[in-house]
């Protein structure tokens, strides 16, 4: 098969695990790393599943890879420290059949709360590292990824990025490869890690990196080209399409494997170039290993640590301005926003009547902590919410949370909230707890998870009910309330953040964008009515916009017909009109 396509980066890389002969795939979704999962789906040969988070899936691939079938988990780099409890034991265990962890970074904040750089993790893990620049490369290298993992008993992350894995470029097709699977034999010392094994193991992890540090100047992977040996760069991924667009001409030492680095490559590339410079996003991973060795190299004092790379940034190091063709265009900013009718608007703007603070989580919801709504306080990581309320009432003392929440979604309550529920039961807490229930995983695409009844392959399963959940876990209150019943929101809110007993209220609504929504009506302007006062504003719905007149407007394109604006309106000058 010669066939070519154009294909997302995280299409290639479903592509190359299908190739592979890859049999199971298990992740959380997690942007950028999302679409992987839903590609590999498609494909009938491959068990595809989502996982509750980032450390389950990862133990399922683990699980496969020691029954002797080739294995993957994927997540996005903040879904890799939940993870990492079993990736360092993993790396000491080694692998079965061969296992890849994909693991894409976010360097820009796309969509994410830290900048963190997985090959950081990965170095302290001693689990290799494969990053790929463009399509054709994620497939490839994903398929180099069991080949060393299966080689080095190891296994092997690859990396990848917001560009790479959003960008598209050509690949070229091949066949799937069946392999077929290792005999399970059971061995103790290998996959059992109490003490004495994992000192023995330890000692196979150290051997190991060595020779693949020795073996790496080998590898397909890494290249070197050798042009104009006044300038040189040391790269890897994405930033090799910037070198190579800026100075093509440049010679250039691309890391394919970026941990670990092969000495004798850097020793080869210096000796044969003038001026070289390490162009490497985030963290000076290279750079700092390059400069351990004694070579005189540019870096992080000319290349900055946050943020993508451009090839407008290296012209500006180089040559002190832009001299690009594209220029950021001067456009007024489209800062994100609650979609028209998003039941978490609802929510908000009950809470800020009530002068509510709320501690937040991972998700949309954390579109409350800005303007008009404003509600949402602290935001850390999934699941945080809740041990945070749960600390400040613990530090602080009841008095201190009878005007706080803990809010959370429903994908992310089942990925780590279910764990700091329990902590505040068993510790004794009093706070209010609320789940905003939108019957799926909204921010990253609305994937489905283990409350909604539906598989990744779109099979029907048991949905978990959270109430019941809570209540098994020895929840004493627990409400359920449809998200759009302001009065009774209001009343059960009122109730519980004043009272002694923990309470969890579930909030009930889907998510406005979920395939299937019909809305039976539409919110329209009584002009007559409106005294202009500007209620309807206060819950920053984009459908509501105020005319040149002053007076309130309603995108009938937009509205989703929620009702939310109609509720705000003291003077009966929002109506309801049935759609036809």
């Amino acid at each position: 098969m010669n066939e070519k396509q154009i294909m997302l980066g995280n299409e290639a890389i479903a592509r190359g695990a299908y190739e592979a002969g890859v049999k199971l795939s298990s992740a959380y979704p997690g942007t950028p790393s999302t679409e992987i999962s839903e590609y590999l789906a498609k494909y009938e040969e491959v068990y595809t599943e989502w996982a509750p988070n980032e450390k389950v899936a990862t133990e399922v691939a683990i699980g496969a890879s020691v029954s002797g079938v080739r294995s993957l988990a994927c997540m996005k780099h903040v879904g890799l420290n939940v993870a990492s409890d079993p990736l360092y034991t993993f790396a000491y265990t080694g692998v079965g059949g061969g296992c890849v962890i994909v693991v894409a970074d976010d360097p820009g904040l796309a969509s994410s709360q830290n900048e963190q750089d997985t090959r950081m993790v990965a170095r302290s893990a001693h689990v290799p590292v494969l990053e790929p620049s463009d399509s054709q490369e994620a497939k490839d290298f994903l398929k180099l990824g069991y080949e060393i993992s299966e080689k080095y008993d190891t296994p092997v992350i690859l990396r990848t990025t917001t560009k790479l894995a959003h960008s598209q470029s050509a690949v070229t097709l091949c066949e799937r490869t069946e392999v077929a699977d290792k005999e399970y034999e059971r061995n103790v010392t290998k996959y059992v890690m109490m003490p004495s094994s994992a000192i023995g193991r330890h000692k196979v992890v150290e051997e190991r990196e060595n020779r693949l540090a020795v073996d790496a100047a080998a590898l397909p992977c890494n290249k070197m080209e050798l042009c104009d040996k006044r300038i040189g760069f040391i790269t890897a991924g994405i930033a090799y399409q910037y070198v190579k667009e800026v100075l093509p001409n440049a010679s250039v030492l691309k890391f394919g494997m970026t941990h670990p680095i092969s000495k004798a490559l850097v020793e080869e590339f210096c000796k044969n170039v003038e001026t070289v410079y390490i162009f490497e996003e985030l963290e000076p991973v290279i750079e700092e290993q390059i400069r351990a060795w004694g070579f005189d190299v540019k870096g992080k004092e000319l290349f900055t640590k946050q943020g993508e790379y451009s090839a407008n940034l290296l012209r500006r190091v180089l040559y002190g301005k832009d001299e690009a063709v594209f220029e950021k265009a001067d456009v007024p900013a489209r800062p994100p926003i609650l979609c028209p009718g998003c039941p978490h608007r609802s929510v908000f703007s009950v809470l800020k009547k009530l002068k509510i603070h709320a501690s937040g989580d991972i998700g949309c919801y954390t579109l409350g902590a800005v303007a008009p709504l404003g509600v949402i306080d602290t935001t850390v990581c999934m699941g945080a919410s809740l041990s945070a309320l749960h600390g400040m009432e613990k530090g602080r003392g009841k008095e201190f949370i009878k005007n706080w929440v803990a809010v959370i979604g429903d994908s992310t309550f089942l990925h780590t909230g279910i764990n700091s529920l329990i902590g505040m039961v068993y510790n004794k807490s009093t706070a209010t707890v609320m789940i905003l229930d939108n019957r799926t995983t909204g921010m990253t695409g609305h994937q489905d998870h283990a409350a909604t009844g539906k598989t990744l392959k779109g099979e029907d399963t048991y949905a978990i009910d959270l109430a019941a959940l809570c209540r098994a876990v020895g929840v004493p209150r627990v409400f359920e309330v449809d998200a759009f019943d302001t009065k009774e929101l209001e009343r059960v809110i009122r109730e519980s953040v004043t009272g002694d007993t923990l309470t969890v209220i579930i909030t009930k609504a889907p998510c406005v964008l979920l395939k299937g929504q019909k809305f039976a009506s539409k919110c329209r302007v009584v002009s007559d009515a409106c005294r202009a006062c500007g209620a309807c504003l206060r819950i920053g719905c984009p459908a509501i916009t105020k005319d040149a007149d002053g007076r309130m407007r309603i995108d009938a394109t937009m509205c989703n017909g929620c009702g939310l604006c109609k509720d705000q309106c003291k003077f009966g000058a929002i109506e309801t009109v049935v759609n036809e």
